[in-house]
């Protein structure tokens, strides 16, 4: 039995990404307007490989001096410092402030980098042709997009910790300059998760997807 010739793709059918609604597109045609809410539908999100892999790779590079260049600059009236995300979450770790500590050592660290590492790894197997572990691979992408909802978690982080210290004229904080890299990692991430379609990790290899792409 040819189980590829069961796909929704093959039948014809499309789903509406905005109200979910499932349809079939005109003979010939690879996609068309929704008949019920009007928004475009595709079998497979237009250039999806290539948009994704521009966005992750741009938000990699962003990623590297968001976290070498300093965050924040605290001033009090004897002194002047600046410290990067690692330095500000080594001081903050203390007996009182150590779960702060590790909130934004998660929010700002290891969510961004763990969503790089998991788009890059769907991104490989998607163009390797694999057909291993779908089902693994596609919670592994709604764990992404799910995470993607509360990134901006880690820019409230970093703000919450400059509004704690606010303590003018005997100290305050400024953002330093890797803010903005640090802001164009959560924003590429965020819309690297939307360009990505979960649609072709069950593809079969066999199948042409260069249009998808």
């Amino acid at each position: 039995m040819n189980n590829a010739a069961a796909t929704a793709s093959n039948l014809g059918f499309l789903n509406c990404e905005s109200c979910g609604l499932l349809s079939r597109s005109a003979a010939g045609e690879h996609g068309g307007l929704c008949p019920r809410c009007g928004a475009t539908v595709h079998f497979r999100k237009p250039d999806s490989i290539q948009r994704t892999w521009a966005l992750v790779i741009a938000a990699a590079i962003c990623y590297i001096p968001a976290n070498i260049l300093p965050v924040m600059t605290t001033i009090t009236p004897f002194s002047r410092s600046s410290d990067t995300i690692m330095e500000g979450v080594v001081l903050l770790w203390s007996p009182t402030s150590w779960p702060l500590s590790i909130v934004v050592f998660v929010a700002s660290v290891t969510i961004p980098l763990a969503k790089l590492i998991a788009l890059s790894y769907l991104l490989i197997t998607i163009q390797r042709g694999s057909i291993k572990s779908n089902r693994e691979r596609t919670r592994l992408y709604r764990l992404v997009e799910f995470i993607g909802r509360w990134s901006m978690l880690d820019v409230f982080v970093d703000t919450f910790v400059v509004a704690l210290v606010q303590l003018q004229p005997l100290m305050f904080v400024e953002p330093g300059p890797g803010v903005p890299f640090f802001g164009a990692v959560v924003v590429l991430t965020m819309l690297a998760a939307t360009s990505f379609d979960p649609r072709l990790i069950w593809d079969q290899p066999e199948e042409s997807y260069g249009q998808y792409k």
